[in-house]
């Protein structure tokens, strides 16, 4: 039995997200579809984490255990091979024994891409978050600063998840522009659903002047939902690496 690590980039445009739904198209549900014929048995993949509709990755992670021949390095090319054009894998690795996308993680970095123009470019409106109102990037920059380190971020939070423990720890959070794209980079321990989302979409309500930036630790320290910013939309979001 060999235990491997893909290293998987995607376009989210068209898929229902990371996992498997009923009659829905989701990244997870093409990948083991290609293993499976590759194999000519059923293969199950266990991925990093979820992503949700709309939502890109870079470096998403998936394992799987099964006894084949096939070399490892050459499991890419054979994917590629069956996988639609919105999927590629990047890398295929042997894993420990015991390794587990999901369970060993220790951390993610997510990028956050924001089109801050006056006229849309419908180029790019499947990959950023069009905003037209002119932002307050050095504004955006001091909020960003506050969200440093390990507090109770239930406030950032969608509903729906069923997460008791709401504690994580962001361990870097800046904001930079490069080719006319607005960029935030969160790297921390762990996200709670939406999490990202909703931290950027704070993010912009500073830079609007919805929110005053000196507010945001008494937000964090609220835990209340209503208190954050709006959860920005799902195509400017990319999961850019999983830490081990």
């Amino acid at each position: 039995m060999k235990n491997v690590k893909l290293i998987i980039q995607y376009d989210g445009t068209n898929f229902s997200g990371w996992q498997v739904q009923p009659n829905a198209r989701t990244v997870q549900q093409e990948i083991e579809k290609a293993l499976s014929k590759i194999m000519k048995r059923p293969i199950k993949i266990n991925g990093s984490g979820r992503t949700d509709a709309g939502v890109h990755a870079l470096g998403q992670v998936a394992s799987f255990c099964e006894e084949f021949s096939i070399p490892i390095e050459k499991i890419p090319v054979a994917l590629n091979s069956l996988l639609p054009q919105d999927i590629a894998i990047k890398e295929a690795i042997e894993g420990s024994v015991d390794f587990h996308a999901r369970y060993n993680a220790v951390g993610k970095k997510y990028i956050y891409k924001i089109y801050n123009k006056e006229i849309r470019n419908p180029l790019l409106r499947n990959y950023t978050y069009f905003v037209s109102k002119p932002l307050d990037i050095e504004k955006m920059k001091k909020a960003c600063d506050y969200f440093i380190g390990e507090h109770d971020f239930k406030g950032f939070m969608a509903s729906g998840s069923s997460v008791v423990d709401t504690v994580r720890r962001i361990d870097a959070l800046k904001l930079y522009e490069k080719d006319e794209i607005l960029t935030i980079e969160v790297k921390g321990n762990g996200f709670l659903y939406n999490m990202v989302r909703i931290v950027a979409g704070t993010l912009v309500d500073v830079g609007k002047g919805k929110i005053k930036e000196e507010e945001v630790p008494m937000i964090i320290r609220s835990c209340k939902r209503e208190k954050a910013g709006h959860t920005a939309p799902p195509q400017g979001l990319y999961l850019a690496k999983v830490f081990y």
